[in-house]
């Protein structure tokens, strides 16, 4: 069968395997984004890790990206969380401040290597099909790690993102809340910028959520959802790949086909959430009237 032919092959089955925990990832962290509105901020993360991602490359080879990456975002979700520690500087000028002077340190080395292009490009856009196991037992750790700290938070994250105020009345350390999620957030870049490359990694960790929200009003139900969209485009991404640079001689970027199937995903996950909440109003125009002669009579 076409959806599982690839996978007989042990790249691909990484890839897939890679994928899959990325989907389960980024669809949890996900919708922590979505709920408190920090797309800009996952954004500037998946910038921001650059420079630590090219500084683990000259020093320690394809070894030495993920510590890099995981030094450069920790750093980046302190400081962020610092600046914006009581309104001393707001988000978005502390965003831009982080983002333009990581991504230019990360430019200026690389600007400073000779022959280094296609590893630049590798850094951007990813290459999920030479993931080893060395790196899909780094995802599996961050992934458990990061699941378990949102479980394990998951009350009072909720409250920081739908009453903040409430949220600091009630006690909650909020500065930490805050340091957590930023901190989760960058790890997920950390965990995807071999498989998908710092810029496709936006991608993952908004558009499942986004899919999901469309699908269901329910958090219970959004998480899951989001998960299984995630690592669902990630199969059937690689799928497309394979297919068309097997099958018909049409090379396709892994990473890039899976954000395009995400992409795909969250659009019908918009229609049917359309068709969804349009069955919703004609049922409550056929039932309004009905309730109108009961509440007559």
């Amino acid at each position: 069968m076409i959806l599982f032919e690839p996978f007989h092959l042990p790249f691909m089955a990484r890839a897939l395997v890679e994928l899959v925990l990325l989907g389960v990832l980024a669809g949890t962290v996900g919708v922590l984004v979505l709920l408190r509105r920090l797309a800009f901020v996952s954004d500037t993360l998946t910038h921001t890790v650059f420079p630590g991602v090219v500084i683990g490359h000259l020093m320690a080879g394809d070894g030495g990206i993920f510590w890099g990456a995981l030094a450069a975002g920790v750093v980046t979700a302190v400081l962020l969380t610092l600046l914006t520690h009581r309104r001393r500087v707001s988000e978005d000028a502390a965003l831009a401040m982080l983002l333009t002077t990581l991504f230019a340190v990360g430019v200026v080395v690389v600007s400073r290597q000779t022959g280094f292009t296609s590893d630049l490009t590798a850094f951007l856009f990813g290459r999920v099909l030479t993931v080893t196991e060395a790196q899909l037992a780094q995802t599996a750790v961050v992934t458990v790690l990061v699941v378990a700290l949102v479980v394990a938070l998951r009350r009072p994250l909720l409250l920081r993102a739908f009453d903040p105020e409430g949220a600091r009345a009630a006690g909650v350390r909020v500065g930490l809340l805050d340091l957590v999620l930023n901190v989760a957030v960058a790890l997920v870049v950390v965990a995807a910028v071999k498989a998908v490359g710092t810029i496709l990694v936006i991608a993952l960790l908004i558009v499942p959520a986004a899919a999901a929200r469309g699908l269901s009003d329910r958090l219970a139900v959004i998480v899951p959802l989001a998960c299984l969209i995630g690592a669902g485009a990630g199969w059937l991404g690689l799928v497309v790949s394979y297919e068309a640079s097997v099958g018909y001689g049409i090379r396709l970027a892994s990473g890039a086909t899976v954000v395009l199937v995400l992409v795909a995903m969250y659009g019908l996950a918009l229609a049917a959430g359309f068709a969804r909440r349009k069955a919703g109003l004609v049922r409550a125009r056929r039932t309004a009237p009905e309730s109108a002669l009961e509440s007559a009579a």
